[in-house]
């Protein structure tokens, strides 16, 4: 997706008014990273971590060999003994180098500034940047950027470049379809721009990161992204993304830990506790939803990178020899997890992480990720963490983790597999999926939720709120209720009611009017195409059920 702005302030416009997400503390100017589930949010993030733990705890499908596999759950503190996160390597390596804008104050990560160099001053057509020197390209390290961004990825930052950066510099992108782009496999791209300020010669532009080594030793020549400007720039610098607490009366080092910045590691730890008290057997599954926090120095894009956030993860402890088709099995699984549940469009991809991006302890990874607004973004990886884990436990407790298969009859450490996915991240793509804009309806906004998403499953008015309409939708109301969530509101006129449940999802609406009374039929109107249909008051209730299939 294109870099959108103004979808995404609809798309947040509409969840402030609506009561999806809210900016925490917002009436002391808010917090940065932190952010508040309203009422129709809170609905839609328990659907979605209900629908989470159903489908891969309570009932998960058959294994890669058609057998029945086991799967349990935990709960783990937040607050966790600091040696866990010293054999986690959380302490000593989860750090980020960061730079700081001397003149704005603004910091960013090292390893997501990327450069822009101008390598061709005269070029012929707007495909030239085709017949561009590869190696060239490749070989820009030696000279500072002309200009620079700040972005994770490839393609944003060239989405930045063709946007904010180039008008900025009145330069003018050409060719249009920037979705083709130059791509040497090796994150660069190339482009070609009008130069206004050149008498609008045709100039071709390559993109790739500046290494940190020039960072080091030359951050002087490098231009701010934030100013375009050389010269103000630091040094990168070490810091640490965990939350810091000082349990107990006395605030000292001996008393310091942290806030967890992720949920596996309970789950690690706890490994013997759930073989010893519970009747399992590898391959094995402990999950859990819970709270982590980082510190995000420069928390963005909305709910998708903040500081307090929800996981859901599950480690999958299996023999070594089958993690490999286990690992195939999660991977798959959690990406048609998200095409059932609504992320149907081109948005969606599966990612399979390749050569130096994969982390040094695991032997497969892939990335579930969903195109935003803001840019292509990781919902969920799910990896091959081979015994990395358990081993570092071994070794700072000197506990014993190995597993003994009567079966093989063989004692071993376990291999991982790990899906891990962020709640928030799904909630707000799921959002973003729903949201709808379509001139030709009186509610030209609506959100197309997955039925088992939806924050409100029905709605039931009254047409107006008297000649006995409301005593003949009340029991009709309460009896929905009684299983699904269900809304009940008499007054307005009705097509503001429909238009408020379009926006907050709703799928289908029961409205009791005059013909109520004389045949004993209500009016259905669904969410998707506002069509509308008669059936028995008696069968809402069915009709509910047969619709939504949960």
């Amino acid at each position: 997706m294109a870099n959108e702005p103004a979808l995404m302030d609809k798309i947040v416009a509409l969840c402030k008014r609506r009561g999806f997400i809210f900016q925490s503390s917002e009436i002391y100017g808010g917090i940065g990273g932190f952010w508040d589930y309203g009422p129709l949010g809170t609905e839609l993030k328990r659907n979605v971590k209900d629908a989470w733990w159903m489908d891969m705890v309570r009932n998960p499908p058959p294994g890669p060999d058609g057998a029945a596999y086991q799967m349990v759950g935990l709960d783990c503190s937040i607050i966790m003994n600091p040696k866990v996160w010293e054999a986690s390597g959380h302490v000593g390596g989860f750090n980020d180098p960061m730079v700081d804008d001397k003149e704005t104050k603004q910091r960013f990560r090292a390893d997501h500034l990327w450069g822009a160099w101008r390598v061709k001053d005269e070029v012929e057509h707007e495909d030239a940047w085709q017949e561009v020197n590869v190696a060239a390209i490749l070989n820009l390290d030696a000279y500072p950027p002309n200009l620079s961004m700040v972005a994770a990825t490839v393609g944003e930052a060239t989405e930045l470049f063709i946007g904010s950066v180039c008008k900025s510099q009145k330069l003018v992108p050409l060719g249009g379809e920037f979705e083709d782009l130059f791509d040497t496999g090796s994150g660069t791209a190339a482009v070609v721009v009008e130069n206004k300020r050149a008498n609008r010669r045709k100039e071709a532009w390559a993109i790739k990161p500046v290494p940190i080594e020039v960072l080091t030793e030359r951050p002087g020549s490098i231009p701010s992204p934030f100013t375009q400007k050389p010269g103000n720039l630091t040094q990168p610098r070490q810091f640490n993304l965990m939350l810091d607490t000082y349990p107990g009366a006395i605030r000292d080092e001996e008393n310091k830990t942290y806030l967890r910045p992720e949920t596996a590691q309970g789950i690690f730890v706890n490994f013997k506790n759930v073989i010893d008290s519970s009747r399992v057997k590898l391959p094995l599954g402990i999950a859990q939803i819970g709270k982590s926090f980082r510190n995000e120095i420069n928390p963005r894009n909305y709910t998708f990178r903040s500081r307090e956030f929800e996981q859901y993860e599950i480690e999958f402890f299996c023999h070594p020899s089958e993690a490999e088709k286990w690992y195939e099995f999660w991977r798959d699984l959690r990406y048609q997890w998200y095409v059932g549940l609504g992320l149907k469009s081109d948005k969606l991809r599966l990612r399979n992480h390749e050569g130096d991006e994969l982390a040094h302890y695991a032997k497969g990874c892939a990335d579930v990720e969903y195109d935003f607004p803001f840019g292509l973004s990781e919902l969920e990886g799910v990896a091959n963490r081979t015994d990395f884990d358990l081993k570092a436990h071994i070794d700072k407790s000197g506990k014993d983790l190995s597993y003994f298969d009567d079966q093989r009859k063989e004692r071993f450490v376990p291999y991982v597999i790990e899906p891990s996915g962020g709640v928030d991240r799904s909630v707000l793509a799921f959002i973003t999926e729903a949201y709808h804009y379509d001139e030709s309806r009186a509610s030209k906004e609506f959100m197309k939720f997955h039925p088992r998403l939806a924050p409100v499953k029905a709605a039931v008015f009254p047409l107006v709120a008297k000649d006995g309409m409301p005593e003949l939708a009340e029991p009709i109301y309460r009896e929905i209720s009684k299983t699904y969530s269900c809304q009940y509101d008499p007054k307005q006129s009705i097509g503001k009611r429909y238009a408020r449940m379009d926006e907050a999802g709703t799928p289908f609406c029961f409205t009791i009017d005059g013909q109520t009374k004389e045949d004993g039929t209500v009016t259905v109107r669904n969410r998707d195409d506002a069509s509308q249909i008669r059936i028995p008051k008696e069968g809402c209730m069915k009709y509910l059920q047969d619709k939504l299939l949960i």
